[in-house]
């Protein structure tokens, strides 16, 4: 039995998660202030695709809580709805894109409480490279309109190596897919196993 509930935990990772956008806000760097502010920097970006996924944890929560007892059909294809959201999104975007930063443990434990269902493997890693590429294509929109990179690495390499480099990052995010994806699997399918022999032992 867990010794926080999974349902507390979410609750207060969003609140850590707010917490941290409020105070990126307030702090007064020159590079929040040119063009794109703070939506140019991918961690920032990541720090909205948490709390945006927390936040839908905690209203699925809240939604299950609510509808306890209750035969409501309508209620229950709408918090289908919003589960098969969250696991989307945690297949897709919460975990591939937040990897790379320090929101990994809380990304691992929200793995570890929940069992989610992830989408095909095709139409996932398609999502992910949809997401790499519209986040390439923004950064060279700066770079296009300032004249300045988001990361001064690509002021100095040539465009062939640009290239390479963006193909690169839309690898290694496939790759963050897969992991997240067998790390759940392997994380479940361990679960099952443990409950099978329990339940041979009581029997």
């Amino acid at each position: 039995m867990a010794l926080i509930p999974c349902q507390v935990l979410r609750a207060a990772i969003l609140l850590s998660y707010l917490s941290v956008l409020c105070h990126y806000k307030a702090v007064d760097m020159p590079a929040h202030q040119t063009y794109g502010g703070s939506w140019k920097f991918l961690t920032f970006i990541d720090l909205v695709i948490q709390a945006v996924f927390f936040g839908i944890c905690v209203l699925s929560d809240l939604s299950s809580l609510l509808m306890k007892g209750s035969d409501n059909q309508e209620q229950e294809r709408q918090l289908t709805k919003l589960i098969s959201l969250r696991d989307w999104m945690m297949a897709v975007l919460a975990f591939p894109v937040g990897i790379h930063t320090t929101v990994l443990p809380f990304i691992l434990i929200e793995m570890r409480t929940t069992n989610h269902q992830y989408p095909s493997r095709n139409g996932g890693i398609a999502t992910v490279c949809a997401f790499s590429f519209g986040y390439i294509l923004w950064v060279c929109w700066i770079h296009h309109v300032t004249g300045v990179w988001v990361y001064p690495l690509l002021e100095y390499i040539s465009p062939r190596a640009k290239i390479i480099c963006f193909l690169l990052v839309m690898f290694i995010i496939s790759m963050y897919y897969i992991l997240g994806e067998k790390i759940n699997s392997y994380i479940w399918e361990s679960e099952k196993i443990e409950s099978r022999e329990k339940r041979h032992k009581t029997e």
